[in-house]
Protein backbone atom coordinates (compact mmCIF):
# COMPACT_ATOMS: atom_id res chain seq x y z
CA UNK A 1 0.00 0.00 0.00
CA UNK A 2 1.23 3.64 -0.77
CA UNK A 3 0.04 6.45 1.68
CA UNK A 4 0.49 9.81 1.23
CA UNK A 5 1.34 12.06 4.01
CA UNK A 6 -1.23 14.55 5.56
CA UNK A 7 -0.24 18.04 5.48
CA UNK A 8 -1.35 21.33 7.51
CA UNK A 9 -4.63 20.73 9.83
CA UNK A 10 -5.44 17.56 7.74
CA UNK A 11 -4.67 15.41 11.04
CA UNK A 12 -7.29 17.26 12.91
CA UNK A 13 -10.20 14.95 10.73
CA UNK A 14 -9.30 12.03 13.28
CA UNK A 15 -10.66 11.36 16.79
CA UNK A 16 -8.36 9.48 18.69
CA UNK A 17 -8.69 7.27 21.87
CA UNK A 18 -6.93 8.52 25.22
CA UNK A 19 -4.35 5.90 27.71
CA UNK A 20 -2.98 7.66 30.35
CA UNK A 21 0.34 8.36 30.54
CA UNK A 22 0.51 6.69 33.84
CA UNK A 23 -0.02 3.13 32.60
CA UNK A 24 2.96 3.26 30.29
CA UNK A 25 4.84 4.64 33.06
CA UNK A 26 4.00 3.69 36.43
CA UNK A 27 6.06 0.79 37.25
CA UNK A 28 2.96 -0.56 39.00
CA UNK A 29 1.21 -1.41 35.40
CA UNK A 30 4.61 -2.27 33.41
CA UNK A 31 3.43 -6.50 33.31
CA UNK A 32 -0.48 -4.71 31.85
CA UNK A 33 0.03 -6.52 28.50
CA UNK A 34 -0.32 -3.68 26.06
CA UNK A 35 -4.04 -4.82 24.76
CA UNK A 36 -5.21 -4.91 28.42
CA UNK A 37 -3.70 -0.84 28.29
CA UNK A 38 -5.31 0.08 25.03
CA UNK A 39 -8.57 -1.93 26.21
CA UNK A 40 -9.09 0.35 29.44
CA UNK A 41 -8.56 3.37 26.88
CA UNK A 42 -11.00 2.15 25.09
CA UNK A 43 -13.50 1.48 28.24
CA UNK A 44 -12.68 5.38 29.09
CA UNK A 45 -13.94 6.38 25.76
CA UNK A 46 -16.52 4.70 26.49
CA UNK A 47 -17.17 6.21 30.12
CA UNK A 48 -17.70 9.84 28.32
CA UNK A 49 -20.58 8.46 26.66
CA UNK A 50 -21.90 7.25 29.94
CA UNK A 51 -21.46 10.52 31.63
CA UNK A 52 -23.75 11.92 29.07
CA UNK A 53 -25.86 9.57 28.83
CA UNK A 54 -26.61 9.36 32.98
CA UNK A 55 -25.36 5.95 33.47
CA UNK A 56 -24.63 6.16 37.01
CA UNK A 57 -24.87 3.95 40.01
CA UNK A 58 -26.08 4.34 43.24
CA UNK A 59 -22.66 5.48 44.45
CA UNK A 60 -22.42 8.20 41.63
CA UNK A 61 -19.83 5.97 39.59
CA UNK A 62 -20.16 5.71 35.97
CA UNK A 63 -20.78 2.64 34.23
CA UNK A 64 -20.52 1.23 30.83
CA UNK A 65 -21.55 -1.23 28.62
CA UNK A 66 -19.30 -3.26 26.76
CA UNK A 67 -20.22 -6.63 25.45
CA UNK A 68 -17.45 -9.26 24.88
CA UNK A 69 -18.42 -8.92 21.00
CA UNK A 70 -18.04 -5.46 20.85
CA UNK A 71 -14.55 -5.71 22.51
CA UNK A 72 -13.23 -8.40 20.41
CA UNK A 73 -14.45 -6.64 17.24
CA UNK A 74 -12.62 -3.50 18.84
CA UNK A 75 -9.36 -5.49 19.79
CA UNK A 76 -9.59 -7.98 16.28
CA UNK A 77 -9.58 -10.96 18.83
CA UNK A 78 -11.16 -13.88 19.76
CA UNK A 79 -13.32 -14.47 22.69
CA UNK A 80 -10.82 -16.34 24.99
CA UNK A 81 -8.19 -13.83 24.23
CA UNK A 82 -10.98 -10.79 24.97
CA UNK A 83 -11.78 -12.35 28.43
CA UNK A 84 -8.08 -12.86 28.97
CA UNK A 85 -7.34 -9.36 28.58
CA UNK A 86 -10.23 -7.81 30.90
CA UNK A 87 -9.40 -10.46 33.33
CA UNK A 88 -5.80 -8.60 33.82
CA UNK A 89 -8.19 -5.22 34.31
CA UNK A 90 -10.33 -7.07 36.91
CA UNK A 91 -9.78 -7.21 40.61
CA UNK A 92 -12.72 -10.27 41.10
CA UNK A 93 -10.50 -12.22 38.89
CA UNK A 94 -6.91 -11.76 40.16
CA UNK A 95 -6.28 -8.98 38.07
CA UNK A 96 -4.92 -5.16 38.70
CA UNK A 97 -8.31 -3.80 39.79
CA UNK A 98 -8.59 -1.01 37.46
CA UNK A 99 -12.51 -2.63 36.34
CA UNK A 100 -15.25 -4.31 38.45
CA UNK A 101 -17.32 -6.82 36.28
Amino acid sequence: MDFDYYYGLEAEQFAFYRIPKLLMRDKQFKNLSIDAKLLYGLMLDRMALSVRNGWIDSEDRAYIYYTLDNIMEDLGCAREKCAKVLAELDSAKGGIGLIET
